[in-house]
């Protein structure tokens, strides 16, 4: 018998009773009650009007006053009476801040009008009240009251006197007896006069046994330094004098920090803490000379590029440090060259050499070199190097000469509309965190051995939160900062264009001919096309990409006069 048959069965069976004249217990439900009849609400006849008037004393409906019997049939008068009495509209503050403006021929009336008073001829309004009338014959405007006082000396001789310090402390000793009975006060450190009989001891003696105290310090010398064990044991073993006993623990591999941030095995950077800021040191030296010595980054790329292969290896660094005059060891050349190389290939390209050797942020890259970079190359090393066919090809180079340095989508714009360009950023290990989340000293590469939260669960929350869009209409009590704050000079020196929304930001950005003229012709500034020509001639040559921005457009205008 399979299951399916035994449910099958099961349903087909049914309940016999076996005593069917036995009278079954419990009480039956009457067919038909289900909960919607429970719930339903019986409806009641209506009460008549003679008892709802009683009802309304003992058992007012919900929401409604008890009302007496008697008072049942009585108008409702209560709920319209107002007691008090109604004050009348007097004037409004407004008016009696700020007045109406009277004429001249209402103001004359008002005068004549109070002419009359009395107050008006004796204190007229501004002027002090006239006594002159009241006040004996001999009394002037210069007449004084009292007794002349006769100067005995200023604050500063009463506070320092030009006395010696034998001079004032014998002053002050010759009546503190006298303030000590008056006032029971002693000087700082002074015992207190009992009235004992000093014809034994002196008043100065001491009792007890002094305790020894020397000044230069011998007992300190002493503790620090013990003295040698003459009796040594007879059973000391033969070891030498810096023998430690027990089991030496190695160090951990990783600290404090990692625990925090989780950092993954084989990462930690405890223990390179020397290596790293040997690194970190070349790094910054070699951004700075590169900065100083090479107007852009192309020009500063070829100098390095010795062979014109398009990138950069460990025999070019180390000839570009030497001639530098930057002494590194082989380690540490090994150890930059690790750093500096992002995709691991061995060898250093443009991108990677903008990124890490490079304050790129500061040499842009003019369209000129942005054509030479992406478009292709007639070669990168030096004028003075000779180009020699290489036969190693162990080494990776970028193959054909007219190869692109980097790609078109690894430039991005110095400035919202500006026609700049700088290398994208990149690190050397893939970052997976929100960019909110960098830190400040990151960005400059201002630590060294910091740790990368790469893949790693943050802490805290950011100082500027540009996790979060800037609310339109920022609240009192909302203290985060969106970026958009501003630094001490403008709060302290606030221009006076930021009064009508113009900013320094708008002032500096590039823009066409076009906004310029409809700017400067919307603030009043009418010159004729001759002379808008020459001055936008003038301004786009300050520049080396040609670009013009209000700030400079309107300082030619000042040096040409037109304004």
């Amino acid at each position: 018998m399979t299951l399916a048959q035994g449910k099958a069965s099961h349903r087909s069976w049914k309940y016999t009773d076996p005593l069917p004249s036995i009278r079954r217990a419990g009480k039956r439900k009457p067919p038909g009650d289900r909960a919607e009849t429970c719930l339903r609400e019986i409806p009641r006849p209506p009460t008549p009007p003679e008892v709802r008037t009683f009802l309304h004393t003992t058992q007012p409906a919900p929401g409604l006053m008890r009302v007496l019997p008697g008072k049942a049939g009585d108008p409702d008068i209560f709920r319209d009476l107002v007691h008090g009495i109604s004050s009348k509209a007097s004037l409004t503050a407004g008016s009696l801040v700020n007045p109406p403006q009277q004429t001249r021929f209402q103001d004359k009336l008002l005068q004549l009008r109070e002419a009359g008073y009395a107050t008006h001829r004796t204190a007229p309004l501004g002027k002090s009240h006239d006594q002159s009338p009241g006040l004996p014959k001999w009394y002037g405007d210069a007449t004084t009251f009292g007794v002349k006082l006769v100067s005995t000396g200023t604050a500063g001789q009463i506070v320092n006197p030009p006395k010696t310090t034998e001079q004032v402390e014998t002053e002050a000793l010759e009546g503190h007896e006298a303030y000590i009975r008056s006032h029971n006060a002693y000087f700082v450190g002074e015992p207190i006069d009992r009235k004992y009989d000093w014809s034994v001891h002196s008043r100065s003696s001491r009792f007890g046994v002094s305790t020894p105290h020397h000044r230069d310090g011998r007992r300190v010398a002493k503790s620090l330094c013990w003295p040698s064990d003459e009796q040594k044991i007879a059973e000391t073993p033969n070891v030498p004098p810096d023998h430690t006993f027990g089991v030496l623990l190695p160090p951990d591999t990783f600290g404090a920090a990692e625990l925090i941030h989780c950092g993954d095995p084989g990462l930690y950077p405890r223990g390179q803490e020397r290596q790293r800021g040997a690194v970190s040191a070349i790094q910054q030296t070699l951004k700075k000379l590169n900065c100083q010595a090479f107007p852009s980054l192309l020009q500063a790329f070829r100098h390095y590029d010795k062979k014109g292969r398009g990138v950069i290896d460990r025999e070019d660094l180390r000839t570009v440090c030497r001639e530098f005059g930057v002494s590194t060891s082989e380690a540490v050349l090994a150890d930059l060259m690790e750093t500096c190389d992002a995709d691991g290939d061995g060898v250093i390209d443009f991108l990677e050499f903008a990124n890490f050797l490079n304050w790129k942020d500061t040499m842009p890259i003019p369209r000129a070199e942005q054509r030479i970079l992406t478009e292709g190359r007639a070669g990168t090393a030096p004028a003075n190097i000779q180009r020699n066919t290489i036969s190693d090809r162990a080494t990776p180079t970028r193959g054909h000469s007219s190869q692109a340095l980097i790609s078109p989508e690894d430039l991005e714009p110095l400035e919202p509309g500006s026609t700049l360009r700088v290398p994208r950023t990149i690190s050397r290990r893939p970052r997976t965190v929100p960019d909110h989340m960098v830190t400040s000293s990151s960005l400059i590469r201002a630590t060294v051995a910091d740790l990368c939260t790469t893949g790693q669960r943050t802490y805290g929350v950011p100082t500027v939160r540009r996790d979060l869009a800037a609310p339109r209409i920022r609240r009192m009590g909302d203290t985060n900062n969106y970026g958009a704050e501003a630094g001490a000079a403008p709060l302290l020196h606030p221009s006076l264009l930021s009064l009508w929304g113009v900013h320094e930001e708008h002032l500096f950005c590039p823009r066409s001919k076009e906004e310029i003229a409809g700017i400067f012709r919307n603030v009043g500034v009418n010159v004729s096309a001759e002379t808008f020509e020459g001055a936008w001639e003038l301004a786009s040559a300050r520049r080396p990409n040609g670009e013009v921005c209000v700030h400079d457009f309107r300082e030619v205008l000042r040096e040409i006069k037109a304004m």
